[in-house]
């Protein structure tokens, strides 16, 4: 390996030493390095196959009931875990973009003392689409105690007059890190550019009636892997539905995905 190559992989130990529980800015900041191509490169531990070959799979292990693929961080603990079947080098966006779908995570080192630390699934999804366009989890959610009576009638005023909207609902979110806002999740009968345009404009024109300083942001009801979509759709009642207000359009299509849980 390049002494480049060597500071990369120092990155990602470096950070991994940091993180302890408790210390979410210190698993950010873990993220981060593994988010970049250059210091995230990973070796993944083949179960079968070698590396590139149509056979090659993955190790696997499950933890409280999460799937993660093992690997580690450097060649040097390659040598010290024992692992005596073929791996991988690959960068952290790749293996990230590879395994979420598939609602798998990676374990960093499990061989280390301690355990090593894992990576799950969600946190792989923010790596893979970009790390500052999600909020840090782990999440806490609830339903929303701020009283904002006008904002909810003008968005579902603007909501009914906006066919491609099906349904509305809310939810309060904390973040690991940063500050909580108000995030509305948006049932759409179709995802194509002139609803998602139409959309868009039915929010500038409400977002007026938000109180100063209260943030919100929109999650569509479309997407199976946004951790607040699936509290909305699991524990959230829409405070506007077309369907209930029997003015659903005549062309549907657009359903909700199959329910998954965390």
């Amino acid at each position: 390996m390049s002494a480049s190559g060597t500071a990369a992989a120092g990155q990602v130990e470096h950070m991994l030493r940091q993180v302890t529980p408790g210390r979410y800015d210190a698993y950010e900041a873990l993220l981060q390095a593994i988010a970049d191509p250059a210091s995230g490169r990973l070796w993944m531990l083949l179960w079968h196959g070698q590396a590139g070959s149509p056979d090659a799979q993955y190790g696997n292990m499950e933890v409280d009931g999460v799937g993660y693929a093992p690997c580690v961080t450097s060649a040097q603990e390659l040598s010290v875990s024992g692992w005596n079947r073929s791996h991988e080098v690959i960068s952290g966006p790749d293996v990230a973009r590879a395994l979420f779908p598939e609602r798998w995570g990676i374990w960093l080192n499990p061989h280390a003392p301690g355990g090593g630390v894992g990576i799950p699934w969600l946190d792989l999804r923010r790596i893979a689409t970009g790390l500052d366009r999600m909020p840090a989890g782990p999440l806490r959610m609830s339903e929303p105690a701020i009283e904002i009576p006008h904002f909810y009638a003008l968005l579902s005023q603007n909501a009914h007059r906006t066919t491609a909207v099906r349904s509305l609902r809310r939810a309060w979110v904390q973040p690991a890190l940063g500050a909580p806002y108000l995030a509305v999740g948006l049932d759409l009968y179709d995802t194509g550019r002139q609803s998602v345009d139409a959309v868009r404009a039915m929010m500038q024109q409400s977002i007026s009636a938000v109180p100063d300083g209260l943030p919100v942001s929109t999650v569509a009801m479309s997407d199976e892997y946004d951790p607040v979509t699936m509290w909305l759709r699991a524990n959230a009642r829409p405070f506007y539905d077309r369907d209930a207000h029997g003015g659903a359009p005549a062309a549907g299509g657009y359903g909700y995905p199959p329910p998954h849980g965390r």
